[in-house]
């Protein structure tokens, strides 16, 4: 393939909701390029960019693929991402690592959940959009209808630029609004009108009803789209290859260049401001990572986008956060799974690098004299937990390394060890998310594990001030141990009000106890902290103090005080009114106004608090404060609600008392389970 200056490469990203057929697009796309020989199926399984056994078991994309083509003397870099929220971070990792994002919408669907998820991603990424309607030889459907929707919910800017010449299984044709001779007079009219938004000289004219040099309607296009003041919609029907030769066109001729969209944003040292990063054929060399996979062939492979300049085996390129050098020997250009070595990465271009093990996802490739660090690629958190184990236990000491793999390809995965309940959590967008980890876990490294429902990690705190004395007395006939505690216990609050911290102080004078014990005394009392004195969970919010005690000249000693210092305070936190606080969630749900009632009575019933509602074109957004232990299956429960039609977003928010009732029955759980043990 012939080198490429950044003015002649597209990055286009296929982003929208499952099923609207994105990946059937590319495909389209690559055999009408005669980059493929043959055009490959979903259900069959032959697509190029669903190329991995759970891809072609389910008939839909799990992971973002990169695909490249060439067109009209343009080289196109395609990125066909996953449809549903499950996978939202390889969508968001492809979007990052394109100009354009072309949101797909099928006619007769219209815009669903992730349509509108994926047009917010592309938004915060700074990208330029643009809309292609598919499945438009179905009965009953209509464009206009389309359009209205798409204008409803991402504005009036969306204007028309292909249509279908029939409508429903009779399409024959996609008609070209721009060049249009007669017969689409209205839809001609609004594209001219979009377009001279972009442009005051031609929006003078415009308006003096001169003429308008069809190059300078070009080239608003263009301009229009990086502004994101226009935002063009196009037809096809790809299983039919309809309109898809005319959407290419579009893409070659007249959407942004890798040289046009400014998105990528780092610094070149610390302490530094951020900053646009301009693209350059002959700027430095600045590149960044978007994806990670491990190849059962080439070790681990990362995907990264250049930004700005070369570089080949020769050049000395670190890693931005590291300084660490990045060998370049084995560079690819990517196919699919298919990977075509080159010795040269240029602007603009997207490649992969083999067996650099810690180049990772947002990872910086800079030249070492001109150091960068772009900004971070920003996921969602996630929002299932399972507690994990191995099933086998040879399989222990393997879990932890396998598991660590899969988070760093994808970082809406996250494993982590619970300190409050010691058990190892997977997190990820869904059950369905998880299920998948897991099954490739199985796969690729052959570790099989169990899963349960995690654990909530409460914590307990107290309510009110008490004092309490105790006294450790041991005679074993030999040296003897002696130590006498006076502690007082109050509730510790932050400045919110919310019970956090703990803090320890002494108030003993006269030497009732040495200086020398008081240490030892708070060290027994930080050992409470973390197995709690009334449900087994770790304690916070507290203040204690030792203000009195005893000491024995013989048989006083450090493990004396920590025991004494100890059970003084498991006594006084059980007479300070404790109650346990439970971990609070901020909850935001999108669904269409349809479901608004139920999920918010759903919420409710899940002693959820309703913060806010507001309106997002045709969507409504419930903002909520819900327990964590109330909404552990919720992305199963609102899929069922909304028929798949309603998302969240949850992250931790802070710890809340527990209602006393619900407290009394997780105290009453804890205490059964500590007897089963005591009897074992």
């Amino acid at each position: 393939m012939e080198k490429r200056s950044l003015a002649d490469i597209r990055n286009v990203t296929l982003a929208g909701h499952g099923n609207c057929g994105k990946t059937t697009l590319s495909e389209a796309m690559l055999f009408a390029a005669k980059a493929t020989g043959r055009r490959g199926s979903v259900q069959d399984g032959t697509t190029v960019s669903d190329f991995t056994p759970i891809e072609k078991e389910r008939h839909n994309s799990v992971s973002a693929s990169v695909m490249h083509y060439e067109w009209k003397n343009t080289l196109v870099n395609l990125i066909d991402t996953p449809g549903y929220m499950d996978f939202m971070g390889e969508a968001i990792s492809g979007i990052k690592a394109s100009d354009v994002v072309l949101v797909t919408i099928a006619a007769a669907a219209g815009v669903q959940v992730n349509t509108r998820a994926t047009w917010k991603a592309a938004q915060n990424a700074g990208k330029s959009l643009a809309i292609v309607v598919t499945k438009l030889d179905v009965e009953n459907v209509s464009f206009a209808q389309a359009l209205e929707g798409i204008q409803a919910n991402f504005g009036k800017n969306c204007v028309a630029v292909s249509v279908p010449k029939n409508e429903g299984p009779s399409i024959s044709a996609i008609e070209d609004v721009f060049e249009s001779k007669g017969g689409l007079d209205e839809w001609r009219e609004a594209l001219v009108e979009a377009l001279v938004e972009s442009d005051d000289d031609l929006m003078e004219k415009y308006l003096e009803g001169q003429s308008l040099d069809p190059a300078k309607l070009r080239a608003a296009f263009r301009k229009g789209m990086v502004k994101r003041s226009f935002i063009p919609v196009f037809s096809v029907v790809a299983e039919k290859d309809i309109g898809v030769e005319l959407l290419m066109n579009y893409i070659a001729s007249d959407f942004p260049t890798a040289a046009d969209v400014v998105s990528f944003k780092g610094r070149s040292g610390d302490g530094q401001p951020d900053e646009d990063i301009v693209p350059s054929d002959s700027g430095p060399f600045i590149a960044q990572v978007f994806k990670t996979v491990t190849d059962d062939y080439v070790g681990k492979l990362s995907y990264f986008r250049v930004i700005s300049g070369r570089a080949d085996s020769e050049s000395q390129v670190v890693m931005g956060r590291s300084a660490k050098k990045v060998k370049m020997q084995n560079i690819f250009l990517i196919q699919g799974k298919e990977q075509k070595p080159v010795t040269e990465v240029t602007a603009g271009n997207i490649y992969s690098v083999s067996k650099v093990e810690d180049l990772n996802i947002s990872e910086t490739l800079c030249q070492a004299t001109k150091p960068y660090r772009l900004s971070e690629l920003v996921f969602p958190e996630p929002m299932v937990f399972l507690a994990v184990s191995p099933k086998a236990r040879q399989d222990e000491q393997r879990i932890s390394g396998s598991l660590a793999k899969l988070c760093e390809e994808d970082p809406t995965f996250k494993v982590t060890r619970s300190i409050e309940t010691s058990e190892t959590v997977a997190t990820g967008m869904s059950q369905l998310h998880l299920d998948i980890k897991f099954k490739t876990l199985k796969a690729r490294f052959g570790v099989e594990i169990v899963t349960k429902q995690p654990r909530i990690p409460y914590r307990e705190t107290i309510t009110a001030k008490a004092s309490t004395k105790y006294r450790h007395k041991k005679q074993t006939g030999g040296a003897g141990q002696f130590a006498e505690v006076w502690l007082r216990v109050e509730p510790l609050r932050s400045p919110e009000g919310r019970y956090e911290g703990f803090e320890f102080d002494s108030e003993v004078f006269g030497g009732a106890i040495s200086t020398s014990f008081i240490p030892s005394i708070e060290k027994g009392v930080r050992a409470v902290l973390k197995t709690g004195a009334v449900a087994g969970y770790a304690i916070d919010g507290v203040k204690a103090v030792v203000y009195d005690g005893k000491e024995h000249p013989v048989d006083s000693k450090d493990i004396a005080f920590q025991i004494a210092g100890r059970e003084a305070f498991k006594l006084a936190v059980k007479d300070a009114k404790p109650v346990l606080l439970e971990p609070i969630m901020d909850v935001e749900v999108s669904v269409s106004a349809s479901y608004m009632g139920e999920v918010t009575g759903d919420l409710n019933t899940r002693r959820g608090r309703i913060q806010g509602m507001n309106s997002e074109g045709q969507w409504q957004v419930i903002s909520a404060k819900v327990p964590q232990a109330e909404i552990m299956a919720y992305s199963t429960d609102l899929r069922s609600m909304t028929g798949g039609e309603g998302f969240y977003t949850m992250k931790f928010s802070h710890y809340d008392v527990v209602p006393s009732n619900i407290a009394a029955e997780i105290i009453a759980k804890s205490a059964r389970k500590e007897e089963e043990s005591d009897a074992d």
